[in-house]
C-alpha cells in the first residue's frame, strides 16, 4: 500500500507512534489499513503489551522466553480477561424506576496513599460507589481491622509490581471485585487475605506471601499472571475458578485444594468464565501438533495371519531351495553342555533368520526346506523386525505397530473426549508449581482440570482421593519427591498427553478402587516404577510410552485390577510389567516390555509384544516358594506408603465385582508374541497351574520356554516355538507339564528337554539343531501321536534310565548317519509302539500334512481362553509401539522385585 506516495515501510514507522484506541480507529478505514495495522503485530502490538503494568510475558511463568504466535492476539485475550468483572455493570447501575431519567453515572479514582485523598483503603471504600477505582500508592498499607467489600469495586497498585503491598484481612460480600498489581501479606490478627462466598472476584498480576485465599460456592475466581509463595488457595464447591499463567512457590502443604462438588447454584460470572475459556486458544492436541505417528488403519483388524505351512524334505536340491555349502568363517558346531543341553556358539549375527541347512554333510547333500510361517500376529512377525538389531541402532517398526497421536485416540473414545473437552469446578492451565510439598488437591467430589501446567520439585504433583475426578493434558511433572499423581479412594477422570518423568516413587500411583483413564503419556527415567495400581486400584492404561524407569514399567498388586493395553514399555531397568501380591489385571496388546507376575495372583496376560528386554520375556514366579527374589539375587524392597512409611494394605482389601472382567481362576499367558529377549522367552518357577496358550515364541537368546519348576500342571498348548538360540522348550525335574499341538521349529539345542513328568502329545517338533526329543535320566514321559524330525540328530534321544511311553509317533530321519531312535540297551522302562519310522531316500519328499503343521489356532481360539475377546478393552483395539532409542544390549529390562 502507498498513500499519499509514502512507501509501505514508512506508514508502519508513523502508525507505530499510535496509542491503542487510535490504532483501533484506523483499522476500521479499510481492509488494506486494516491489515497494515496487523502486520504491527512484532513492532507497536508487542510494545503495548510489555508496556501494560497489568500483564507479564503471555508464556510466563513457563517460557518466558518463547514469543506468543501473535501479540495482537495476546494483548485482546488478556484485555477481554481482564473486563470480566464489570460484565454485571449494567444490572447493578441501572434502577428499574428511574432508568428513563438517569445518565450513566462516570467511574471516579479515589487516591490512597501519604499526601494523596485518602490515607487508607478503609477511608476510601468508605466513600467509594459502584465500579469505583481505588489506585494505592507506592509503601506499605497495613489495614488494623477487617476489610469488608460491600460495593463492587477496583483496587489497583500504582506503579510497579512489587512497590504496593497490602496487609489485610478483606471479605468480599459484593457481586464481584477486582485486584491488580499487588503484593498481598496477611494481617497481624487472621492468615486469611481474602475470601469470598458468592461473589466474583478477579486477581490481575498480583503476588501472594504467606497466607490464605479462600473461595465458596457459589462464588467464582479468576486468577491470571499471579505469583503465590507460601499461600494456600482453597477452593469449596465452586463452580467454576480459572487459575491461569500463575507461579506457586514454597508451599507448605497444598498449593491449591479444591474440594467438594460444584455447586449447582452459579453466579452470575459463570456464564461469562465459560465464555471465555472457550474463546481463549486450548492445550487440546490437533493432528499437526502431535508428535506421534499416525496408526495403519487398514492393518488394525488383522489379528492372525492366514498359514502356509509344510515340511519339504527332498533328495536333490531345486531351484527354490537354499543352497547347502561349508559353514561360514566363524561359524562353529553346537556342544553338547551340561545336563545334555546343546549350547550354541554360532556368532550372534544368525540369531535372526535362521537355518538348519549350511552345516556339514556328507557327500549326498540334503537339502532342506522349511517353507512354514511361523504363526502369531501378522504386524509382529513382518518384514525384517524378526532380524537381531546392530548395537546402538533403533528398533525400526512397521508402521501399523505405531503408537496412536492423543488427537486419534480421543476421536476414538467419546468417552474421554467428553472428558478431555468438559470444564468443572477448577481450570488449573500454564501454571507453575515448585519447590513446595503439594501442587493440586483435590478431594471429596471436587472436579479440577489441569492443562498445560509443569510440577516440578516437590513432594508430589496432585491428589485426587474421595470420588473426586480430575482432567490432566499435556503437563509435565518430574523430580517429585514421592509419587508424580495419586489416586485413591474412588479417584478417577482423565490423565492424558503427560510428560512424567524423573519422579522419586510411582509415576502414577492407583489405589483403593480409583479408576482413571490414562492415555498417551510418557511416563519414563523414575526412581521406582512407572505406574502402580494396587489395594483394589482400577483403571484404563492405554497407548503410553513407559520407559527407563528402575524398576517396574506397571507394578500390579494387591488386588490391583487395571486394563493395560497397547503401551510400549521398553528400556527399563526392571520388567515392563510386574503382577504379585493378589494383583490381577488384564493385560493386552503392550509393546516391548517384559512380563513378570505371581501365578498366584492368576493373571490373565493377553496379546502382548514381549521383545528385546535384559532377561525372561515373560516369568512367572509362585508366592508359595517362599523365595523373595528372582534368580540372580536380584531383588529389592518396594515402598508404597504415601509418604514413605511401610503401611499393611491386607486389611483394606476388599473383593472386586466388576462385572466387565470375567471371573479368572487359572494364571493364563495367551496370544503373545515374545521374541528376541536376553534369556528365555517364558520362563515358569510355579507350584501353581498355569495355562500357556497360542503364543509366538521366537529368537530369544536362550530357550523359547523354560520350566524350572512346576508341582501343579503347566499346560503348554498351540503355541509355535522357534528359532531360540538354545532348545525350544526345557522342563526340570519333578515338573509337570503337558505340550499339546505346539509347533517347535528350527531352535539351535533339542526341539524338547525333560527331566521332568511330561506329556508330548500331538506336536511338530521339527529341524532343531538338536535330537527332536531329548529325554534325560529320572524323566518320565508320555510321547504320543507326535510328528519328530532332526536334521542333524535323533529324532528321540533316551538318556540312561528314562522312563518313557512312545506310542503312534511318525519320526523322520535327519542325517543319514544319525539313528532316527537313540536308547540305552539297558533301559526296560522305555516302552515303543505302533510308531512310524521314515528312513530317508533320495527319492522321497516329506511334507506335513494330514493335519497341516501346528499349531492350529482356528481350533484353539474357540476354547475357553479365548473369552478375553469378551472383555471391555476389545472395543478399543488398535496396535502402538514407538522407536526405542538406543540398542537393545544396554539400559534393558533386567529385574522385578517381589515382595
Amino acid at each position: 500500500m502507498e498513500a499519499g506516495g509514502l512507501p509501505l515501510e514508512l506508514w508502519r514507522m508513523i502508525l507505530a507512534y499510535l496509542p491503542l484506541p487510535d490504532l483501533g480507529r484506523c483499522s476500521l478505514v479499510c481492509r488494506a489499513w486494516r491489515e497494515l495495522i496487523l502486520s504491527l503485530d512484532r513492532t507497536r502490538w508487542r510494545q503495548l503489551y510489555l508496556g501494560c503494568a497489568e500483564c507479564r510475558h503471555p508464556n510466563w511463568p513457563n517460557q518466558p522466553d518463547v514469543e506468543p504466535e501473535s501479540w495482537r492476539e495476546a494483548f485482546k485475550q488478556h484485555y477481554l480477561a481482564s473486563k470480566t468483572w464489570t460484565k454485571n455493570a449494567a444490572i447493578l447501575e441501572t434502577s428499574v424506576c428511574f432508568s428513563l431519567f438517569r445518565r450513566r453515572r462516570m467511574r471516579r479514582t479515589l487516591s490512597v496513599g501519604p499526601g494523596h485523598e485518602f490515607h487508607s483503603l478503609g477511608s476510601a471504600l468508605a466513600m467509594s460507589s459502584l465500579f469505583d477505582r481505588i489506585l494505592l500508592f507506592p509503601g506499605l498499607h497495613e489495614e488494623q481491622g477487617e476489610i469488608i467489600l460491600k460495593v463492587p469495586v477496583e483496587i489497583v497498585g500504582h506503579g510497579k509490581l512489587g512497590e504496593v503491598a497490602l496487609l489485610a484481612s478483606i471479605d468480599q460480600q459484593c457481586s464481584t471485585t477486582r485486584l491488580c498489581n499487588l503484593v498481598f501479606m496477611p494481617a497481624w490478627f487472621s492468615p486469611f487475605m481474602f475470601k469470598t462466598t458468592s461473589g466474583h472476584v478477579q486477581f490481575d498480576n498480583c503476588n501472594f506471601e504467606n497466607g490464605h485465599i479462600q473461595v465458596h460456592g457459589p462464588g467464582t475466581c479468576q486468577v491470571k499472571f499471579c505469583s503465590f509463595k507460601n499461600t494456600h488457595v482453597f477452593l469449596h464447591n465452586v463452580p467454576l475458578c480459572v487459575l491461569e499463567n500463575c507461579e506457586f512457590v514454597g508451599s507448605e502443604n497444598n498449593s491449591v485444594t479444591v474440594e467438594g462438588h460444584p455447586s449447582s447454584e452459579n453466579n452470575w460470572a459463570y456464564t461469562h468464565l465459560l465464555g471465555l475459556i472457550r474463546s481463549s486458544p486450548s492445550v487440546l492436541p490437533t493432528e499437526d501438533s502431535d508428535s506421534l505417528m499416525s496408526l495403519d488403519l487398514e492393518s488394525r483388524d488383522q489379528a492372525w495371519s492366514p498359514r502356509t505351512c509344510g515340511i519339504v524334505i527332498e533328495g536333490s536340491q531345486s531351484p527354490t531351495s537354499p543352497t547347502t555349502g561349508s559353514p561360514r568363517a566363524g561359524s562353529q558346531e553346537a556342544e553338547v553342555g551340561s545336563n545334555g543341553e546343546r549350547v550354541a556358539r554360532t556368532p550372534d549375527s544368525s540369531d535372526g533368520g535362521l537355518s538348519p541347512s549350511g552345516e556339514d554333510e556328507d557327500e549326498d547333500q540334503l537339502t532342506y526346506r522349511l517353507s512354514y510361517q511361523v504363526q502369531g500376529p501378522r504386524p509382529v512377525l513382518g518384514g525384517s523386525f524378526l532380524g537381531p538389531p546392530l548395537p546402538g541402532a533403533s528398533i525400526q517398526l512397521p508402521s501399523c505397530l505405531v503408537l496412536n497421536s492423543l488427537q486419534q485416540e480421543l476421536q476414538k473414545d467419546r468417552e474421554a473426549m467428553a472428558l478431555a473437552s468438559s470444564v468443572q469446578g477448577c481450570l488449573i492451565r500454564k501454571c507453575l508449581f515448585r519447590d513446595g510439598k503439594g501442587g493440586v488437591f483435590v478431594c471429596s467430589y471436587g472436579r479440577a482440570k489441569m492443562e498445560g501446567n509443569i510440577f516440578r520439585n516437590l513432594t508430589y504433583a496432585v491428589r485426587c482421593i474421595h470420588n473426586s475426578k480430575i482432567i490432566m493434558l499435556r503437563n509435565h511433572i518430574h523430580h517429585c519427591r514421592a509419587s508424580g499423581i495419586f489416586l485413591r479412594l474412588e479417584g478417577g477422570g482423565l490423565i492424558a498427553g503427560n510428560n512424567i518423568c524423573h519422579n522419586a516413587e510411582a509415576g502414577v500411583d492407583i489405589r483403593k478402587k480409583s479408576n482413571p483413564l490414562i492415555l498417551c503419556n510418557q511416563i519414563h527415567h523414575g526412581l521406582r516404577s512407572g505406574i502402580v495400581v494396587l489395594g483394589n486400584g482400577k483403571g484404563i492404561i492405554r497407548n503410553n510410552q513407559i520407559f527407563s524407569n528402575k524398576e517396574a514399567g506397571i507394578y500390579i498388586l494387591y488386588h490391583g485390577n487395571p486394563v493395560v493395553s497397547r503401551n510400549h514399555i521398553f528400556k527399563g531397568h526392571a520388567a515392563g510389567i510386574a503382577v504379585n501380591e493378589n494383583g490381577r489385571g488384564l493385560i493386552t496388546a503392550n509393546k516391548g516390555c517384559g512380563v513378570w507376575m505371581m501365578a498366584s495372583s492368576l493373571p490373565h496376560v493377553t496379546s502382548n509384544h514381549v521383545s528385546y528386554n535384559g532377561l525372561y520375556g515373560v516369568a512367572v514366579f509362585s508366592q508359595k516358594d517362599g523365595s523373595g527374589e528372582f534368580p540372580g539375587g536380584h531383588g529389592a524392597q518396594e515402598n508404597f506408603s504415601e509418604d514413605g512409611d511401610a503401611i499393611l494394605w491386607e486389611t483394606e482389601l476388599e473383593k472386586d465385582d466388576d462385572p466387565l472382567r470375567r471371573p479368572i481362576t487359572i494364571a493364563l499367558v495367551e496370544s503373545n508374541s515374545v521374541n528376541h529377549n536376553g534369556a528365555s522367552g517364558l520362563y515358569i518357577q510355579s507350584s501353581e497351574a498355569l495355562h500357556i496358550v497360542t503364543n509366538v515364541i521366537h529368537a530369544n537368546r536362550v530357550r523359547g520356554i523354560t520350566v524350572a519348576q512346576s508341582s501343579q500342571l503347566t499346560r503348554v498348548a498351540n503355541n509355535s516355538i522357534s528359532c531360540n538360540r538354545q532348545s525350544g522348550v526345557k522342563i526340570e525335574a519333578q515338573c509337570k507339564v503337558e505340550l499339546r499341538g505346539n509347533g517347535i521349529y528350527d531352535n539351535r539345542g533339542h526341539g524338547v528337554i525333560t527331566k521332568g513328568d511330561s506329556t508330548v502329545m500331538e506336536n511338530d517338533i521339527i529341524g532343531n539343531r538338536g535330537s527332536g526329543l531329548q529325554l534325560l535320566p529320572m524323566s518320565d514321559t508320555k510321547v504320543i501321536k507326535n510328528r519328530i524330525h532332526s536334521f542333524r540328530a535323533s529324532g528321540i534321544a533316551v538318556q540312561g534310565h528314562a522312563k518313557a511311553l512312545v506310542q503312534e509317533n511318525t519320526i523322520f530321519q535327519g542325517r543319514t548317519n544319525k539313528t532316527i531312535f537313540q536308547q540305552s540297551s539297558t533301559n526296560q522302562d522305555c516302552i515303543i509302539q505302533n510308531n512310524r519310522f521314515l528312513v530317508f531316500k533320495k527319492s522321497d519328499t516329506w511334507r506335513l500334512a494330514n493335519p497341516p503343521a501346528r499349531p492350529h489356532l482356528e481350533n484353539s481360539l474357540r476354547g475357553p481362553s479365548a473369552a478375553h475377546g469378551g472383555q471391555k478393552v476389545t472395543a478399543m483395539a488398535t496396535r502402538i509401539t514407538a522407536h526405542v532409542e538406543g540398542g537393545y544390549h544396554s539400559k534393558r529390562s533386567i529385574f522385578c522385585t517381589i515382595l
